[in-house]
């Protein structure tokens, strides 16, 4: 396709990477200051808003975004979210739509540092670290998750793959951190979440953004456990995302 015809995509995809580095610089100050002087509750708000921004900075693109199902999530009762990942920017969408059940992530440590307001985030907001190479840390991080989930009947979210797949197809769980995340929250429902288009995005890499998309993120019903082992819990959460994006 020649520069002329990508030539929009060229110059709104620039102008959509100011604005993310502005609303992280942004709202990376703002995170600090609630934190720090005005607590937790103030600095999750923040976060909130963060995610929202992030949205609406959607539209620099030309994309608009639905979420589906959200209605279905009760509110008196942990999670535990499995997702597919197809973004970098699935999280914001998930952070935004599940907002009212205090949702926290299991996210390498190299995100811990670096990233203006991401990293403080991960750091502060009640997400854990792993370190992909040391299993024991890793382990003990995402129990530690598993019980303050269970406790303050919060949310964590697991990106079941392990790693972002940029064009849409899924690839194989990794049950390890669902079966620890099951061991430790014991009454959280299992929910799938499917994204299923931010993979059109990057049909080009991450310049120029693909223009003009609807970007459509599911919350599929929540399942209750009883009666299912682990490894069933985890075939049937993965056959229904598939399903769900048309890959079964």
């Amino acid at each position: 396709m020649s520069f002329l015809k990508l030539f929009p995509a060229y110059f709104l995809t620039i102008i959509h990477y100011i604005f993310f580095g502005l609303l992280l610089l942004i709202f990376h100050v703002v995170q600090v200051v609630a934190y720090n002087i005005f607590g937790a509750e103030a600095h999750k708000k923040s976060v909130d808003l963060l995610n929202f921004a992030l949205l609406l900075n959607f539209y620099t693109i030309l994309c608009r975004w639905s979420f589906y199902g959200v209605e279905k999530l009760p509110l008196n009762k942990p999670l535990i979210v499995v997702s597919n990942h197809q973004s970098m920017w699935d999280a914001p969408a998930i952070v935004w739509s599940l907002r009212k059940h205090h949702i926290k992530f299991i996210s390498k440590k190299e995100l811990g540092k670096g990233l203006p307001s991401i990293s403080y985030n991960l750091r502060k907001g009640g997400s854990v670290l792993i370190d992909r190479k040391d299993r024991e840390q890793s382990i003990g991080e995402i129990s530690k998750l598993g019980k303050t989930i269970e406790q303050n009947n919060y949310s964590v979210c697991i990106f079941a793959e392990g790693t972002r797949n940029k064009a849409g197809k899924m690839r194989p769980f990794k049950p390890g951190g669902i079966k620890t995340l099951l061991e430790n929250a014991p009454s959280a429902l299992v929910v799938p979440y499917v994204v299923h288009d931010n993979y059109k995005l990057h049909k080009r890499g991450y310049f120029p953004l693909g223009i003009g998309k609807h970007l459509r993120f599911s919350v599929l019903n929540p399942i209750d456990r009883k009666g299912f082992t682990d490894d069933q819990l985890i075939e049937m959460v993965e056959k229904k995302i598939k399903d769900t994006l048309g890959q079964g």
